[in-house]
């Protein structure tokens, strides 16, 4: 490896270091746990502790990235701390394999590389977090807002083909469901008698699925052709749909793929038979506005 390439590789780490300590830092002064605090703390110092070695090597001080930063203060801040480090935790993934590149060339690679492997084994242990055990219910509420609503709005697009109507009928049938959806799911949960409650359950519950509603809606309101708007509303579902499975993938080490691909296959094919219901309905009933 060519001394200048070497050098610029050490660099990107030492870098790297300075940014993820401060990343830590801030994340253990918002904790409450002490637990997680504690963990956070120390992660943050053996970061510091990683900079000044490779600094020692470089002769250089590197400042941190703020944009860095704060993206994943805000993306802990928005989808909960696990998600966020985890997120983080896939560049140290990268780094390992980096580092094994330059141990025979700097033999403390190894150190720190083996110090990297246990901040990953602490940071799966480190979370008790609330959202986390709600993700049951969340869940519940996108799948049935997805594979209602997408049926629905196909349905009633051929039926009313006209946008206003199919946006208001999508609406009040959504939000109905998810009221329903979440008694359902507050009765559910009680019933369980475990550690969740059954008010927190029903709230994730019933929010999932009116977010999902108003996405799913929302091309109805501005676009006056029904059937772009449909195709839209599909786009949006597919969009949900992948989002939240790679939310899970990251967050709870789920596969990607087979999940993501059963809800657009579930979703998708109650979206044509309802659009074929609408269409013969429009045709036996009658229906003309």
């Amino acid at each position: 490896m060519k001394q200048s390439s070497f050098l610029k590789k050490i660099s990107s780490y030492q870098k790297k270091e300075i940014t993820e300590h401060l990343i830590y830092k801030k994340l253990a002064l918002k904790q409450k746990n002490e637990n997680n605090k504690k963990i956070l703390e120390r992660i943050s110092k053996d970061e510091l502790r990683h900079y000044k070695v490779w600094k020692d090597f470089t002769k250089k001080e590197f400042k941190p990235s703020l944009t860095k930063v704060l993206f994943f203060l805000l993306i802990c801040k928005i989808f909960g701390l696990t998600f966020g480090i985890k997120l983080l935790e896939k560049g140290e993934e990268e780094a390992e394999k980096q580092y094994r590149t330059i141990i025979e060339h700097f033999p403390q690679a190894e150190k720190i590389m083996k110090e990297e492997n246990e901040h990953e084994e602490e940071l799966i242990k480190l979370i008790d977090e609330d959202r986390l055990r709600y993700v049951g219910s969340i869940v519940l509420g996108l799948n049935d807002a997805l594979v209602e609503l997408t049926g629905s709005l196909a349905g009633l697009t051929f039926a009313l083909q006209k946008s206003s109507l199919v946006a208001v009928s999508g609406l009040i049938v959504g939000i109905s469901a998810s009221l329903s959806m979440s008694a359902s799911e507050y009765l559910s949960t009680k019933a369980e008698e475990g550690e969740r409650s059954p008010l927190k359950a029903s709230i994730y519950t019933g929010l999932a699925y009116v977010i999902t509603v108003f996405l799913l809606v929302f091309p109805f309101f501005l676009i006056s052709n029904p059937f772009i708007a449909l195709s839209f509303s599909i786009l949006f579902a597919v969009f949900v749909i992948a989002f939240f499975n790679f939310y899970l993938t990251v967050a709870k080490d789920k596969p990607f793929f087979k999940p993501f691909l059963e809800m657009i296959l579930i979703s998708l094919s109650v979206a044509a038979v309802s659009f074929v219901i609408g269409y013969f309905a429009r045709i036996i009933i009658g229906v003309e506005i």
